[in-house]
This record gives structure tokens, sequence and C-alpha cells, in this order.
């Protein structure tokens, strides 16, 4: 499987669709019915994120087998481990043999009150941190991971911090990461205005609920909140972070250029050539080591690559499919009688 086999039908070539329907009600319904059908019992997990930072994470397994490996997923900005796509890739990973553990990142989920700090996407730190406790907490089985948009740049991060931090890290799948946070936050204020109102609306609200469980963020008003997405970000980064400035805090978790040139965990990234957020032109020069692929899917829109009305997608399949591969993992037998739901 690669992303040359993606071909969607017509009618669903178009980028933004693709965008849009990739988080859209027929998807959420599909991820649910996908992770109750596998028979997976999860549990909670509360993770070290070091310096007294607590993770949520819910691990996913199946009674009465022993795993092949461990996966964990990472999910996109204001995403979660409910996502549709986190749903739907913790299916397809049950399938091949795995456990799950879908992490929340800081303030995502139903996280907020875990820690006073607020979220940002240069706390690699705490992720690596907890990537290193569920490694101890499940010794003995092959560790993978796989994010998505932002949670793609995480991934990636992540393996590159992983030897220096002893995390036994043995493969990633990347799907459209954030490469260049700047050309990101490019795209979303020169693209449709959808993409900037459905990103700021997520944040704000997250931003409120953070508020009222922490009245000390005062400085957190509604006058804050009603800005653009480039002002609520320079507000984030001046009050919020020890960066000095709005380039020094998007050069803090870019990946592009040579960023990536130290990766030594194998890793594998899927991208779309159409992708409305992430600009592909960042793609074009970026250098990365013989441990890392990357493959150009001519359709997918942003994180979308939907495949059919029911919602299914070729991304989730393609990232169990090159993890599976890097543990020799083959698809758990069917029981006689059983289906997946259409």
């Amino acid at each position: 499987m690669s992303a040359d086999h993606y071909r969607p039908p017509r009618w669903l070539r178009n980028p933004h669709l693709q965008s849009m329907l990739a988080s859209s009600g027929v998807r959420l319904r599909r991820g649910r019915r996908l992770l109750a059908a596998s028979g997976a019992v999860d549990s909670e997990l509360l993770l070290d994120g070091g310096d007294g930072v607590r993770l949520q994470a819910l691990h996913s397994r199946l009674p009465g087998h022993a795993p092949v490996g461990l996966a964990l997923l990472l999910h996109g900005w204001e995403g979660s481990t409910e996502s549709s796509y986190m749903r739907m890739t913790a299916a397809r990973m049950l399938e091949r043999g795995f456990d799950v553990v879908r992490l929340n990142f800081r303030d995502h989920g139903n996280t907020h009150h875990l820690n006073p700090g607020i979220f940002h996407s240069c706390r690699i730190e705490e992720v690596v941190h907890a990537a290193g406790d569920i490694a101890r907490r499940f010794p003995g089985l092959p560790l993978v991971a796989a994010g998505y948009s932002l949670g793609g740049n995480f991934v990636l991060r992540l393996a590159l911090h992983a030897p220096a931090a002893g995390v036994p890290l043995h493969h990633v799948a990347s799907v459209c990461p954030v490469l260049d946070p700047a050309l990101t936050m490019e795209s979303i204020e020169r693209g449709p205005a959808m993409y900037d109102w459905y990103f700021r609306r997520k944040w704000t609200a997250s931003l409120r609920r953070k508020r009222a469980i922490f009245p000390a963020l005062a400085d957190c008003d509604d006058t804050v909140l009603s800005q653009g997405i480039r002002a609520l970000t320079g507000w984030l980064v001046e009050r919020h972070t020890g960066f000095a400035s709005l380039q020094d805090y998007f050069e803090g978790y870019s990946i592009a250029g040579t960023r990536m040139a130290g990766l030594q965990v194998p890793a594998d990234i899927l991208m779309a050539s159409d992708d409305p957020v992430i600009p592909f032109v960042s793609f074009r020069q970026w250098r990365l080591p013989t441990t890392a692929r990357l493959e150009i899917a001519r359709w997918g829109g942003h994180c979308g690559f939907i495949e059919n009305l029911r919602g299914d997608g070729f991304s989730e399949r393609w990232v169990a499919q090159r993890l599976a591969s890097a543990v020799g993992a083959a698809p758990l037998p069917e029981p006689v009688g059983v289906a997946l739901p259409l």
C-alpha cells in the first residue's frame, strides 16, 4: 500500500471537501462503530509528563489476546482521543494485533483541569516524558507511534528526541505534519474563511474552559479571545511561553528544512499535494535522512484521504500497514460470522 493507491471517486477529489469531511459527523460515527466492533476494552491512564505534568490517555486492548506491540497515537490541534481518525486508527491497529494508547495533549479532550499552564506547540518535552512512561508500563512490547497534523509534527519530534531520552521507539508514521508553522499560519489566513473560523472557534472554547477552571488566567478575557488567530497566538507567546517573538515560537516547533537531519528512528510520512492547510511547497525543501520516507498523494486535502460515503479513510489503513510492517505483524484472523459494520 502506497500513496499512489489512494484514488478517491471524482466527487471526493476537492481538497476543501476532503478537509471538511475529515471532522464530519459521518466520520465520527464511523470511528465509533469501528472501534466498538473491535471488542476492545478501554482504560484510562494518567501519564507522567515530568515536572509534575499529568497527561491523560486511553489504553485499548483486546481481552485474551497477547499484543504484538503497542501503538501510541497523537491527535491534531484541538482534536482529542475521541477524534474520528484517532478511533479509526486505533481500530485498524487493533486489527493488526496491537494494544493502542491514544494520548490527549495538555488541555485537549476533558483534561483542562490536570495542569495549570496553557498548552502550546513547543511542549514536546512532556510528550517525550509521557512516551517514556508508556514504555515503562508496557515493557517488552515494541513501541510505535503515529500522529496527524500537529500530532504528525509532534510524533516526528518525539522520534527525533527519543534516543537521547531513552524512549525505545521502534517506528513512527506521520500524516500531514505541520512542517513550517509560519507558512501554515499564512495558509489559514489566506485560505477560505472556514479554516480560520474552525480553528479559532475550537481554540477559544478551549481557552474559555481553561479560564473557568483556573481564574488566575484573568488576562484571557473576552477581548483577547475576540482577536484573530495570529493576534491570539501572539498573546499566547507573549504571556504564556518563554519565547521573545511569534517567529521565535514558530521556529521552536518547526521541523522544516534540515531540522530532521538527525532523525534515527525510522519514519513514514504521508502528505497530500493538495493540502490547503499545510503548504506543499514547504515539502520541496525538506531534507530527510535515509531513515525517513515521504509519500505524496495527489488528493486527500488536510488529513482527509476519505474513500467513500461511509467515511472510511485511506490514511488510517496506511498508518496501520506501515507500523505493523515495522514489527512484522499481520492482521488478526476475523472470527467466523463477524464483520466490521458498514
